[in-house]
């Protein structure tokens, strides 16, 4: 976090200064040039309250938003010597920073958010829905039927059916070469059984 840079109301109501493109032009040449912390703070004063509005409207979380604000921010002190100003205004070249710093926000969340629901969720959601009539379904589907499907699977399903049922491997060797729990694991090992049982059921 940049340290004395905050977004106030009192900075929201900074007024666009007239030749504001030249100005913040001449105050990212001074950043690049001089490290001019004078500069950076009036640059911040006026950009920090957009950035952060437009954060608000694409993410809708006040600390997130802050989140971006501040690595934005923080890569125009950094970058400012890249700013060129026949290719674009400062106002286009720093909101397009703070779409890239989004863009790989949003990306971090949902790979986060796909991780948990589709694995490590599923022992816990299983232990809570379990179905007597599958206890057997490993002993159901044989290797042969295993083989027969596995192209059908995610591959990570395909990963860990064919190290337990082709090449007779253990869970926990499984989990020990992967570097992935256990847990993690039995979720992938179920989730294909049931999946293969589906694809028998349709082609019997």
């Amino acid at each position: 976090m940049l340290v004395g840079m905050t977004v106030t109301e009192e900075q929201s109501r900074v007024r666009e200064p007239k030749e504001c493109a030249d100005e913040m032009s001449e105050y990212l040449r001074k950043i690049a040039e001089q490290r001019c912390r004078v500069s950076f703070s009036r640059l911040f004063s006026f950009f920090a309250p957009r950035v952060k509005s437009y954060a608000l409207r694409q993410i809708g979380n006040d600390a997130l938003a802050m989140e971006l604000v501040q690595d934005t921010m923080a890569n125009v002190w950094q970058k400012a010597h890249l700013f060129n100003y026949e290719k674009g205004s400062p106002s286009t070249w720093i909101f397009t920073i703070a779409r890239n710093i989004r863009f790989d926000m949003l990306r971090k969340q949902q790979n986060r958010k796909e991780d948990i629901c589709s694995e490590d969720l599923w022992p816990v959601l299983f232990e809570q829905t379990a179905d007597p009539n599958e206890a057997d379904l490993e002993e159901q589907t044989t290797l042969n039927q295993v083989g027969e499907f596995l192209d059908k699977l995610p591959v990570k399903q395909q990963v860990v059916i064919e190290a337990i049922y082709v090449k007779g491997k253990s869970q926990q060797e499984v989990a020990d070469e992967l570097d992935i729990p256990l847990g993690t694991v039995k979720s992938r090992t179920r989730l294909a059984l049931q999946r293969l049982r589906e694809l028998l059921k349709e082609n019997d």
